[in-house]
């Protein structure tokens, strides 16, 4: 799975995670400062201020010299797209980040404008109210061109990922062939595992940039409040409920959900028993007959009623937690929003502030679902290799599918 497109794997990531740690430090400890950052702008002008400019070419540095450094001690053929390839999504998901902040910055004197509008305490002209909104169209064309290009380049780098574990594969094809469902390993689960790796690796990436840009902003804007309902007055209120919070969040559903992986797993297994039995009657009428069918159907029915039920109750947690989320907020700032100490502008600068920190630790939360089919495919084609090494299969693929519902 990582061998077939990565140089090394475990020493490759390891690396990589040291050099960014070590990359990161040096930026806030020392590169950061080499240019003046005081100044507030808001707008697209962000974006080509020289304080980004020099993150741009900071970031571009340290990828040339880690890729380089690689490309020399352990070379590999698909090491442009798996090093740099890789570099471009982490850039392109700070980049997406930076446009987060650079709209919460805009919140603030927008929505003050509209309040005072509305309250009439000055004067606000249309072409005042008409100047913020196209600050904003600048910040979302940057957006919406880059995402477009982004996802365009995403898709290439899935696709190149799927082809150099499918080669890999393939060359091994005489001893994977009799592994159960080894036609739909190779040709779908690899496809699957790349696009799910590639969407959960981005989640993350943007889930921690998001707290890296977020949580300074959201520890400047908590002066505006000072007590918590319940709790009362604590150091640093919004980070702290948004950690419990999304913590609390995070542990319960992992919890209701735990049995889903292996139940996917299993239905990968019984849809591929139903694939293979109506391939081999396309061409033996001994197979595929209506009997045998309607046993393995039977299977797939009560595995999905299964993955359903257990769903069921995934779903009544996640539902009830996110609906609680959207009015959590709310919740937090009700005394500060009543005693009438923060103004429509601050009020929504806070609000998004949080809920990108709170989003950002909920990063299980939200890919609960996706990491169960993860696990499944992982477990699919890591008995792959184990056949390519001569390793004994995995625990799971000798276990029979169970035989109730619960």
């Amino acid at each position: 799975m990582f061998v077939s497109f990565f140089p090394r794997p475990k020493l490759f990531f390891w690396s990589a995670i040291a050099w960014a740690a070590l990359a990161m430090a040096f930026w806030y400890g020392f590169a950061s400062n080499l240019v003046d950052s005081s100044h507030a702008i808001v707008g697209v002008a962000l974006f080509w201020s020289v304080p980004s400019l020099w993150f741009d070419l900071y970031f571009a540095i340290c990828v040339a010299l880690f890729a380089g450094a690689w490309m020399w001690f352990a070379p590999h053929p698909w090491a442009p797209w798996s090093i740099i390839g890789s570099a471009l999504i982490l850039f392109t998901s700070y980049f997406q980040v930076q446009v987060s902040v650079a709209i919460n910055s805009w919140y603030g004197p927008f929505y003050d404008l509209v309040q005072a509008a509305l309250s009439k305490s000055k004067v606000v002209t249309v072409e005042e109210f008409y100047s913020e909104l196209s600050t904003f169209a600048g910040i979302a064309l940057v957006a919406v061109v880059v995402g477009v290009m982004t996802r365009f380049f995403v898709s290439h780098y899935i696709f190149r990922w799927r082809t150099a574990m499918n080669d890999f594969y393939v060359a091994n094809w005489p001893r994977l062939r009799t592994i159960e469902g080894a036609s739909q390993r190779v040709q779908e689960d690899t496809m699957r595992f790349a696009t799910t790796v590639e969407g959960l690796g981005v989640n993350l990436i943007s889930a921690v940039l998001t707290l890296l840009a977020f949580l300074p902003v959201l520890l400047r804007l908590s002066s505006n409040v000072t007590e918590l309902p319940l709790i009362g007055s604590i150091p640093y209120p919004l980070v702290f409920a948004a950690v419990i919070w999304s913590l609390f969040g995070t542990g319960a559903l992992a919890l209701i959900g735990i049995r889903l992986p292996g139940i996917e797993f299993f239905n990968q297994r019984v849809e591929a028993a139903y694939r293979k039995e109506l391939v081999l009657g396309e061409d033996d009428s001994t197979h595929a007959d209506p009997p045998t069918l309607d046993a393995l159907f039977v299977n797939i029915r009560r595995n999905y009623f299964r993955l359903y039920l257990n769903f069921l109750y995934f779903n009544v947690g996640r539902i009830v937690y996110l609906q609680t989320d959207v009015v959590f907020p709310y919740i937090l700032l009700a005394p500060t929003i009543v005693a009438g100490k923060i103004t429509l502008g601050a009020m929504n600068q806070i609000l998004n502030a949080f809920t990108q920190v709170r989003t950002s630790f909920q990063y299980l939360v939200n890919s609960w679902s996706t990491i169960v089919e993860l696990i499944s495919i992982y477990q699919r084609l890591r008995g792959f290799e184990a056949m390519i090494v001569g390793a004994p299969l995995p625990a799971i693929e000798a276990e029979a599918e169970p035989a109730s519902l619960l």
